[in-house]
């Protein structure tokens, strides 16, 4: 059999295997089904409309990129400006044929959307369905339906909205079905006159697999149980309304039931010669019940001894009653298992009502014979709730030891899951340099409304934006709000996609409601959401502002980060007002103090797109990178704050923690500068700097053995968990191409939701001697043999935890601490990397969990943290973890054709380093020496940088104020020192204080040059920005002091004021009047004096207040303003903890 050896084959082979996805395989139909009218000697083309949405948010992209291969095949897509429109569209399709000039025989269709889309779009179905299809066309309703609102506003399930509409419901379990279905889909629909329903859900649609794509393969059989009425079923003009509904109820839905009984849709997939339990289930519960049987330990040979029969349900609505008839004859009970809302045990009750009692078997679905709930309707349904359900219906059947022990195990996994709270979470949030970052911030007093699209997270952050709506109705409920409420405005946040497909009718509603709001519309140039589309029809800025204009709206601004690029300002209609991003603040002022409807625009372009065009060459990538000194650096999170920037983070250090810019995540947005602090440089020019010295060793892994690999007999299940955006899927689709061209089976389930957005991704890939081997896709309870975790926190949340079983699981883990969300929120969030580590020992064993910082090795080997999981893949494989050969997974790479040399070498540092763990060691790792914690070491560290930073009588009053802690806590707690240690960290901080001296000194005589020098490669220029006294002017909007860049010539100007330093706090010193400066100087004698206080009254009992009073000095961060701010914060925690110095309550948690 022929096996696909390059990317184009699953477009191009005409038989054999191929591997491709779900979505891929939905591109792929449409090619069979004109390549199988060619051979039946019509000539008909194809077209395709919809709107995007998860689980089909990639759908069009995918398609535009296999536009040459649907323009060989005469398709057309088209997609629709929104669902009702495309599905209209998709309706005038099968019209064609109805007048002269027809270029075709007939034009088979698909309108794709998800849940939502479809109810939107139910009018235009249900006329089109009605009118019919023609008979050589044929249309297939796509539904993607996310289930449990993974990325989406809310969970839905399509199957009862199209039997509303009296749509037969398709329900594919798998890939192949996509294609097998699909075929079969498009001959009922040209049979039956009939629009098909066709549903995607993430587990099917979002997964991978080795299918077979011969369109010839099907052999489709036309009813002979049924007789078409005269003159057929198919469209036809004139065609009055009620005979259209005559014929959908008299006659289409028994021809429906005709030509899927003729044709097989629903299939005893197991059996028993002695049957007495019997499974119904359809689509991703097919899969659900395959997987929880192989749970419970029950292969075909054990169903049959046990009494089981299994039917598979290809078409859930409507149920052909003979089929069912024939399965049920012989059985005591029948277990219908399905998502959601139950369809198909609504059918399967009503047509066995009417059986003899003795021949009736009960019917048992989301209820159990006494009315107790035994399935969900709400959310997801598991493997592993369906393997207790299904394990707890056959102890009435056969009292199985194995049964009742794998049921007990189930039940104490459950428990542990459902007790075990993430420790932390990786949750989806805006890009690093997102425009949303900074368009969705309104003025204080105000508050917004969000939309639909990636600005919809704003509802997770401090944005003072609550609530949201459906797809267009942005800013709608303000309309039944207003009259009712004292608020006299709000803002609503709607994107320029979402304007495009119906928001703009939102504005129309607002301005004949008159009410007070400003529409924000944020032009992102890309439907960012679902993966960089463009807007339908691209309009431009100045599009959107002459349709607002148009429709009512006098007053509207354009706020941009390239405002200077409007050259030409007769494009907006009058009066619009062009403003730099800079002005946000007082822009939405103004707006907010204008009566009516008010709209601004937001133009910055997405990015997330910003980086994809850069790649392939066509966006500005400008030579310049943003870089902390991290001595400078307070820890202060402003720069977060004026950011919101996942690429600001934490790093440790002898001196707290202080801030980093993770150069492989940067999208270059330079909003962090603007935080008040003159710890951010730029260097501008230069590269990255990689370790070219480490990568000679990369010779060796030609020397390397094969690795042990265990015979593969049975299906490998494999976890790959990650963080969105940094190439996990790669790793699953490497997998799974490179086990396609071994021949062997494979499924590979990609679960991403708002993945791309920073979230969790995890990929089940499964391996199996042949592609039957395999059942399920999803790896459930204690079903992984490898967990390949590219990122801590995924790796251990509780449902990934849920696959390892101990002595089976082999975890190889990403030990980096990639910071989450919580840390651009919270500054002192913590992460508590020990306690992740923890949870994976505890499920898989300390014997099987290897941790190694592969963030780390990858970017100093090649300079991109993104080499991270190709890096892990290598390793694993050079373990023998991952049941593929070396030639195949090589050739998987060079399929991929993304940085193919480079990620050779990768994945071959990965091996080297599993062989050799000693390969990529640093000089600084062979040098590193563990830091002395003692309260004496800590001590003289920092009087050492003291008498740096100004001499060593200043040094010394330092360690005469620690040893007085350190006595006064000696006569009372001699047992510990953590009075004395929090005074040493407390006094050092406050006496350190950083004015214009010691930011000079910390530039011109710390390692400041060389740490830049080894990360980046010049030639290069450092540029400072800086806010200095006497120079700086406040900004416009915050009264800030504004920042001013500075050259490298500031480099020289540092070194001579650093020596100047002798002047600190005489009347000589110019800065020294300042007020900062002399609070600076009386919050250390007043934290002297504190101190002496407290070592007068300190005892046991009120020492954990004295160890809280003398820590508060560490939330004193920042500079200027953000400096007076957490003075003041701090000043309310020490009246309290002063208060409670005499009086202590029991139990004073430091920490608080």
């Amino acid at each position: 059999m022929t096996v696909a050896a390059s990317l184009d084959d699953k477009y191009t082979l005409d038989s054999g295997r191929v591997y491709l996805t779900g979505t891929q395989a939905l591109i792929r139909l449409p090619m069979m089904q004109r390549q199988r009218d060619l051979r039946a000697g019509l000539n008909t083309a194809g077209f395709i409309s919809g709107y995007r949405g998860s689980p089909l948010g990639g759908y069009d992209l995918n398609l535009w990129r296999a536009q040459p291969f649907l323009d060989a095949n005469h398709i057309r897509f088209q997609p629709g400006v929104n669902e009702e429109l495309a599905a209209t569209a998709v309706w005038g399709s099968q019209q064609t044929n109805l007048f002269d000039g027809a270029r075709y025989d007939g034009v088979f269709s698909i309108w794709y959307g998800k849940g939502p889309g479809l109810d939107r779009a139910m009018d235009a179905i249900k006329h089109g369905n009605a009118a019919g299809t023609s008979a050589h066309g044929g249309v297939l309703v796509l539904a993607g339906d996310d289930h449990g609102a993974v990325s989406s506003t809310l969970a839905h399930q399509s199957d009862h909205a199209l039997v509303g509409a009296m749509v037969p419901v398709i329900n594919p379990a798998g890939v192949q079905d996509y294609i097998d279905f699909g075929l079969l889909g498009w001959a009922m629909s040209r049979y039956a006159g009939i629009w098909v329903g066709f549903t995607a859900v993430a587990d099917t649609v979002e997964s991978s697999a080795s299918v077979l794509i011969d369109p010839h393969r099907l052999e489709i059989a036309t009813p002979t149980d049924y007789e078409l009425p005269p003159g057929g079923l198919n469209i036809r003009w004139p065609d009055p309304p009620l005979e259209q509904e005559a014929r959908l109820h008299d006659h289409k839905r028994f021809a429906v039931k005709a030509f899927a009984r003729a044709n097989n849709f629903d299939k005893i997939v197991m059996d028993s010669p002695t049957p007495r339990l019997g499974i119904i289930t359809t689509g991703k519960a097919y899969l659900d019940v395959r997987q929880a049987l192989n749970t419970l330990g029950i292969d075909d040979q054990r169903a049959a001894a046990l009494g089981i029969r299994v039917f598979k349900i290809g078409m859930s609505w409507p149920l052909d009653s003979v089929g069912l008839l024939s399965f049920a004859r012989g059985l005591e009970e029948i277990l219908v298992i399905e998502e959601k809302r139950p369809l198909l045990e609504d059918q399967v009750k009503a047509q066995l009502y009417d059986l003899p009692e003795s021949r009736r078997p009960r019917v048992i679905g989301k209820y159990d014979q006494e009315g107790q709930r035994v399935l969900c309707t709400a959310g997801i349904l598991s493997p592993g709730e369906v393997a207790q359900f299904v394990g707890h219906r056959l102890l009435r059947f056969a009292n199985d030891p194995t049964i009742r022990d794998r049921l007990d195990y189930l039940a104490a996994r459950h428990d542990r899951r459902r007790n075990q709270a993430p420790v932390s979470a990786r949750t989806p949030y805006f890009c690093s340099g997102c425009p949303h970052n900074r368009s969705t911030k309104v003025p204080d007093g105000s508050r917004a409304l969000a939309g639909i699209g990636c600005h919809y997270m704003a509802l997770s952050m401090d944005r003072n934006t609550a609530t949201f709506t459906q797809m267009g109705g942005e800013g709608a409920s303000w309309v039944g709000q207003a009259p009712f409420t004292r608020t006299e405005h709000v803002f609503a946040n709607l994107g320029d996609g979402t304007f495009i497909h119906s928001g703009s009718l939102a504005i129309r509603q607002a301005l004949a409601a008159g009410v007070n709001i400003t529409y924000k519309i944020l032009f992102n140039d890309a439907v960012a959401m679902t993966g960089g589309q463009p807007p339908d029809g691209n309009p431009g800025v100045e599009r959107f502002a002459q349709i607002v204009r148009a429709e009512g709206v006098d007053r509207i601004a354009v706020v941009s980060d390239e405002p200077e690029k409007y050259t030409n300002p007769s494009i907006f209609p009058a009066g619009t007002t062009i403003h730099h991003r800079d002005s946000l603040d007082p822009v939405q002022r103004e707006l907010r103090a204008t009566p009516g409807v008010t709209v601004m625009i937001y133009d910055q372009t997405c990015a997330a797109e910003k980086r994809r065009r850069r790649k392939r060459g066509t966006y500005p990538d400008p030579a310049k990178r943003v870089f902390i000194n991290e001595l400078v650096c307070e820890g202060c999170g402003d720069c977060s704050v004026q950011s919101n920037c996942l690429s600001v983070v934490p790093v440790e250090t002898e001196f707290g923690r202080k801030r980093a810019i993770d150069q492989s995540s940067c999208n270059k947005d330079y909003s962090c500068i603007e935080g008040f602090c003159p710890s951010f440089v730029t260097i501008e020019g230069g590269t990255l700097r990689k370790e070219e010295r480490a990568l000679p060793a990369l010779d060796a892994v030609g020397t390397l053995p094969a690795p042990k690999t265990t015979p593969l007999t049975k299906p490998v299940g494999i976890v790959v968990t990650g963080v969105g955006g940094t190439g996990v899927i790669t790793i699953g689709a490497l997998i799974g191409m490179a086990a396609h061209l071994d021949g062997k089976g494979v499924t590979v389930l990609d679960q991403t939701g708002l993945a791309q957005k920073g979230g969790a991704v995890t990929s089940h890939i499964r391996i199996a001697p042949k592609p039957e081997d395999i059942n399920a896709v999803r790896i459930d309870t204690g079903g992984a043999d490898l967990i390949l975790g590219a990122d801590l926190v995924v790796a251990a949340n509780p449902d990934v935890i849920n696959t390892i079983e101990n002595g089976r699981t082999w975890a190889l883990v990403n030990s980096h601490e990639t910071p989450t969300a919580d840390f651009t929120l919270n500054r002192d969030f913590e992460l508590n990397a020990g306690q992740l580590k923890s949870e994976i020992v505890l499920a898989a064993g300390e014997a099987n969990t290897k941790f190694i910082d592969a963030t780390a090795i990858a970017t100093r080997l090649f300079g991109d943290s993104i080499a991270t999981n190709i890096f892990l893949l290598g390793y694993a494989f050079e373990h023998g973890r991952i049941p593929v050969s070396l030639d195949s997974l090589t050739r998987a790479i060079e399929l991929n054709g993304v940085s193919v040399e480079m990620n050779k070498r990768v994945f071959d540092a990965g091996r080297l380093a599993a062989a050799d763990p000693t390969a990529f060691d640093s000089e600084e790792n062979a040098a590193y020496e563990p830091i002395d914690t003692t309260l004496h070491a800590v001590v003289e560290r920092r009087a050492v940088f003291l008498t740096d930073y100004q001499n060593t009588a200043y040094a010394d009053r330092y360690r005469r104020l620690v040893a007085g802690a350190e006595s006064a806590e000696q006569s009372v707690t001699p047992y510990t020192k953590d009075f004395a240690l929090a005074v040493a960290k407390g006094a050092f901080k406050l006496m350190a204080y950083k004015d214009e001296y010691e930011v000079a000194r910390l530039f011109a005589e710390s390692t400041f040059l060389h740490d830049v020098a080894k990360q980046f490669v010049g030639p290069y220029r450092v540029k400072f920005h800086l806010a200095p006294p006497f120079l700086a002017r406040p900004g416009p909007a915050s009264g800030r002091p504004q920042k001013v860049t500075f050259g490298p010539w500031m480099v020289s100007l540092f070194r001579l004021l650093a020596k100047f330093r002798g002047l600190r706090g005489t009347r000589f010193d110019p800065f020294g009047y300042l007020e900062e400066h002399r609070l600076e100087r009386q919050l250390i004698k007043d934290y002297e004096a504190m101190v002496g206080e407290i070592a007068g009254k300190l005892s046991e009992r009120n020492h954990s207040v004295a160890v809280a009073l003398a820590q508060l000095p560490d939330d004193i961060r920042g500079f200027g303003p953000i400096k007076r701010e957490s003075i003041e914060a701090t000043d309310k925690r020490r009246t309290d903890l002063l208060q409670q110095l005499d009086s202590p309550l029991p139990q004073i948690d430091a920490a608080e």
